[in-house]
This record gives C-alpha cells, sequence and structure tokens, in this order.
C-alpha cells in the first residue's frame, strides 16, 4: 500500500509539473504575441512619425524628435471627503478607463478650510507607459472625444511652456468602457501628456501626428 501511495504521489507531481510547463509556454507566447503587435500609433510614430518630425523641426539627429513619455489620467474626487463610497467608484471607472489598476492620492497637508487632514484619500491617478499608453491614446482620439457633445476640437494653448499637455475631460461617460447606467455621479478627470519636447512648439508637433483634433 506504501509503495502504492508513493507510486500515486510521484505521478502526480509529474503532472503538476507538465501542467507548469504548459502555462509557461502559453505565457510566453501570449508575451511574444505582444511583442509581435506593438500599439497602431506606436508603430506609425516609427514608420513615419520620426522623419516627418525631423523635416518639421528641423532636426538632423533621430534622437532629437520628442517622444511621449508617458500619460498621467487623474481624477480629484472632493465628495470623497463624506462618502468613501464614491472614491472606490471612481478607482473602479478609472481602471475601466486605462486597463491599469490605479493608485489613491492622498493630501500632503492637512487645511482647516476645507476640513482636510493630510493622509486623507482625495482622488486616483494611473500612470501609463510603453503599449498601453500609445493604446489608450488611440481610443481617447478615435472613440472618447468623439463622443463629447457638440466636440469642436481641443484646446492647442495647454501646454506648459516645457511641451508637456494637459487635457481636462468634463464627462468620464464619453469612454465607452463606462456604463452610464451603472454610474452615481458624473465626474470629470485630467490626462496629461508628458514628453520629451524641449518646448512648446515640438509638443504641439507631436501631438498633432498623432492625430490630437486641436482647433484651428
Amino acid at each position: 500500500m506504501a509503495e502504492e501511495k508513493k507510486d500515486a504521489a510521484k505521478k502526480e507531481k509529474k503532472g503538476r509539473k507538465k501542467d507548469e510547463v504548459k502555462k509557461a509556454g502559453f505565457a510566453a507566447n501570449i508575451e511574444e504575441g505582444l511583442e509581435a503587435k506593438p500599439a497602431r500609433l506606436k508603430l506609425r510614430f516609427r514608420k513615419e512619425g520620426v522623419s516627418a518630425l525631423m523635416k518639421e523641426l528641423g532636426l538632423k539627429n533621430p534622437m532629437q524628435v520628442p517622444r511621449l513619455e508617458k500619460i498621467v489620467v487623474n481624477m480629484g474626487l472632493g465628495e470623497a471627503l463624506a462618502n468613501a463610497k464614491i472614491l472606490e467608484s471612481a478607482v473602479d471607472q478609472l481602471g475601466a478607463i486605462t486597463g491599469q489598476k490605479p493608485v489613491v492620492t492622498r493630501a500632503r497637508k492637512s487645511i482647516a478650510n476645507f476640513k482636510l487632514r493630510q493622509g486623507q484619500a482625495i482622488g486616483a491617478a494611473v500612470t501609463l507607459r510603453g503599449d498601453r499608453m500609445y493604446e489608450f491614446l488611440d481610443r481617447l482620439i478615435t472613440v472618447a472625444l468623439p463622443r463629447v457633445r457638440d466636440f469642436k476640437g481641443v484646446s492647442p494653448k495647454a501646454f506648459d511652456g516645457k511641451g508637456n499637455y494637459t487635457l481636462g475631460v468634463r464627462e468620464q461617460i464619453i469612454f465607452p468602457e463606462i456604463n452610464y447606467d451603472q454610474i452615481e455621479k458624473v465626474k470629470g478627470l485630467n490626462i496629461s501628456f508628458v514628453t520629451t519636447a524641449e518646448n512648446d512648439e515640438q509638443g504641439l508637433a507631436l501631438m498633432r501626428h498623432f492625430g490630437m483634433p486641436f482647433r484651428q
């Protein structure tokens, strides 16, 4: 009986190892697939954007071409001070919009007039990089912004002097990932595009290349 139990245990162990190997191989295939199919905007930037921006900005070296470094999506929630459920809802919605788990932002210092204590949760934010960043930008430009009521383009004047751009969105419901019937309140959010541009002229040229619909 003891030997039979040992044999059964060995077979079970071998079976688990085979499953682990299969899972590892499957995960590797997924990673290879992701690497083989980079985001559409990322591909377009590599194939067309670099050379086009070099010509437009009068640059001699491809390394001088400005690039999109990261996108920060932030949702401020003053109401969360009185209702913790609002924060939970915002975190879920921001996660659905960006495809990444948000980080809860907290007050850096206490402000008595606003009944705000240091360390208190006041919002949620997500920092996107790599393919996920390009995929979010693609959805924002092609799907979300066209759903804004009476949309006539975004302001080209929201650069910070260093080539970084911030876009304010009044309603999170422009994103198709949000179900209007399941939200308690319409909330706004800020989207910051951090670039390697040296100035606003370069930043504007970069964002225009990606297809950001600036007002004329």
